[in-house]
């Protein structure tokens, strides 16, 4: 386990040897050295004498090598909770039971609650389940050992780590051990299994037991179920291993080797876990209202080693699914919802709605306008109903205009053309403002823009936010004097507050609002690849391999964009990673770090880059609050949103001070 909250858990299913608990014993010793790293590992169920031995289980010399094996390996067990499955006799009763060792002792016993007798199964031929009637203790080597169903394994350190475990069908039923163990405040769930191996089974296992369980306990749920060795007289068991983490599978593994011990490690984020339990109130009234079980939480200890580096390295786009088929459902799904989005505000505006939308030749207005072209198809309204309309200004670039001309031309949306220059200049002249410190504006557009050919880099680079926000406030003047206009603005200029306020920062409707950047460029190079072909594709190819900037400053002396958004507030791949950890998963800045400096992302980041970025990310996002307190109307499509009205409540006057301590 480390500081930020992680704790290291492992799923084997060894290699068993039939009724020959103490040649098993010797292969879990090894395995507990291989990965002495791991916090907590889970074996399968009835991995001491193996889960196939039948009528055996009868026989007390199975059974006595049984016991004094487990205790064997509790005695090797030292820094670490080891789940490990045993038949054990109790009084008048033989019970098919999850034994937890920890610092050399059997800390605790838990017996398999319904035994299935069934199809291939035969539990009641030999087990007893346990109803929460049995003994609450038993004695082995010389110490008595909580015994039941009501156990829950707790360390108390930085962090709570609480650990429940439940065998096989026990997760299977309608009404689960496990669900009332998650109210009781477990957050690690380990499940030792035997479960034989049938066409389709692996993957209902998975998403049923596995993934399902743990998104709806939020929880981490481990599974370990029987493997190579076991009788193959009638069944097949595969040796499938998973774990998930509220509802995302984090690793999983299946073998049919003979000879194979199989294994998985992941890290489980348990601070997070317990972050959201508090974030979802209906958890807790959820428990207050079905909570019936009286629980007996067992403490246990862990190494106070550090992790410093995590097994898997997290991704660096959390936002963007990292396989071909997951990208091309979520990008779907997505452009589903828009449409959706903007259709029923359309139907509100009468039977013939016209749109207006400011086209850039950026990213974000393309995306806006292909939405909006869809929408109105499935309205089966005409595609002139949508008004583009290009407006020229200072840093306009050829490549940015021409895109933009041609995307109206090739999608059939109403075309329209002004410049704004001049109104820029009139304004400034009503204000008396100098562009750039220098440039009077008391001269002939002509003229304005030949002295702003001749700014100097370093009058470049100083800037002019009166020369930007005119700009922008002006294109937005024109497009709401025409009617209802569809706002472009992405989730991670939102967090960032990269606009003008009652500029681009609004409009009538914004398809676009909870859409980070880094999913933007993705969901304009699906619509090109799967819906269009020819010329059309081309220009949005060109568009989401175009940099990105609002194009406010002058241009180079040739013609190059000189003002790049992401040289300015630093990358968007690593803001849309920050915003993710900071307001989907609760994370603390130190841990965000620790994260980045792991993750993978398209290029390299130094660490100091990461650092220097992640303070600009928290200076920006609690500074431009006031802008996000007053948006526009537009559709949730993903778990991360920053409207006033849903997601995102926070102050205006918020300080950001405590944040930039942590860093």
């Amino acid at each position: 386990m480390n500081k930020y909250g992680f704790v290291r858990l492992t799923c084997v299913s060894p290699r068993v040897y039939i009724a020959n608990p103490s040649r098993n014993i010797e292969g879990m010793i090894s395995v507990l050295k291989k990965h002495a790293s791991s916090d907590i590992i889970l074996f399968p169920e009835l991995s001491i004498t193996a889960y196939s031995c039948g009528d055996l289980f009868n026989h007390d010399v199975l059974l006595d090598q049984a016991e004094d094996g487990l205790i064997a390996l509790a005695q090797s067990v030292k820094d670490q909770l080891v789940f490990v499955g045993v038949p054990l006799r109790v009084n008048n009763a033989l019970y098919n039971c999850g034994a937890v060792l920890n610092q050399g002792k059997v800390i605790g016993v838990f017996p398999k609650q319904f035994l299935p007798n069934y199809g291939e199964f035969y539990e009641a031929r030999w087990f007893h389940a346990g109803n929460g009637q049995e003994p609450t203790t038993i004695t082995m080597a010389g110490y008595d050992i909580p015994f039941g169903v009501d156990l829950i394994f707790n360390h108390e350190g930085d962090f709570p780590i609480k650990v429940s475990g439940v065998v096989c069908e026990d997760d299977w039923m309608p009404v689960s051990p496990s669900a009332f163990q998650a109210l009781a405040g477990a957050t690690i769930q380990c499940n030792l299994s035997a479960s034989n191996d049938l066409i389709g089974k692996a993957q209902y296992r998975v998403d049923t037991l596995v993934k399902g369980q743990s998104a709806r306990h939020i929880s981490a749920c481990a599974y370990a179920s029987a493997g190579a060795g076991e009788s193959s007289t009638d069944l097949v068991f595969g040796g499938h291993l998973a774990i998930a983490e509220n509802g995302q599978l984090l690793a999983e593994t299946r073998t049919l080797d003979e000879d194979a011990c199989n294994f998985i490690s992941t890290d489980i984020d348990v601070k997070n876990l317990i972050n959201q339990r508090h974030k979802m109130n209906s958890y807790a009234d959820c428990g207050a209202r079905y909570h019936s079980m009286t629980v007996r939480m067992i403490a246990f200890e862990l190494s106070d080693k550090t992790t410093e580096k995590l097994l898997h390295k997290p991704t660096g786009m959390p936002f963007v699914p990292n396989s071909k088929s997951k990208l091309k459902h979520r990008c779907t799904e997505i452009f589903t919802l828009q449409i959706a989005g903007l259709k029923q505000r359309l139907q509100q505006l009468g039977d013939n709605p016209h749109i207006w939308i400011g086209i850039s030749g950026g990213l974000d207005s393309t995306l806006a306008a292909l939405v909006a072209l869809k929408t109105l198809d499935a309205l089966k309204l005409p595609r002139a109903n949508l008004h583009g309309l290009t407006m020229r200004g200072f840093g306009t670039s050829d490549l940015t205009k021409t895109n933009a001309d041609a995307l109206m031309q090739l999608t059939g949306m109403s075309f329209h053309e002004e410049d704004i220059c001049q109104l820029v200049l009139d304004t400034f002249k009503t204000q008396q403002h100098k562009a750039f410190g220098t440039i009077s504006p008391e001269c002939s557009l002509a003229e304005f823009k030949q002295a702003l050919a001749k700014l100097t880099s370093e009058q470049r680079a100083a800037g002019d936010l009166v020369f930007e926000n005119v700009q922008a406030r002006i294109r937005t003047f024109l497009l709401m004097s025409h009617g209802f206009v569809l706002g472009t603005g992405d989730l991670s200029e939102m967090a960032l507050g990269w606009c003008t306020y009652n500029a681009d920062h609004m409009s009538m409707y914004n398809v676009n609002c909870s859409i980070p950047k880094t999913l933007v460029r993705w969901m304009v190079e699906h619509v090109a690849h799967y819906q269009y072909d020819g010329a059309l594709q081309a220009v949005l190819r060109s568009i989401a391999s175009t940099p990105i900037s609002p194009e406010l400053l002058p241009l180079a002396d040739d013609g190059r964009i000189t003002q790049l958004t992401e040289a300015t507030v630093g990358a968007y791949e690593l803001h849309d990673f920050f915003l993710y950890h900071m307001q989907r998963k609760g994370d603390s800045p130190e841990k965000i770090l620790y994260l980045a400096e792991q993750a993978t992302f398209s290029q390299y980041y130094s660490a100091e880059t990461i650092k220097r970025t992640l303070k600009r990310f928290y200076q920006r996002f609690f500074s431009q609050q006031y802008k996000r307190s007053c948006v526009p109307d537009g559709p949730k499509v993903g778990s991360v949103s920053l409207s006033p009205r849903g997601d995102w409540r926070m102050p205006s006057d918020s300080e950001v001070d405590a944040w930039m301590k942590k860093l």
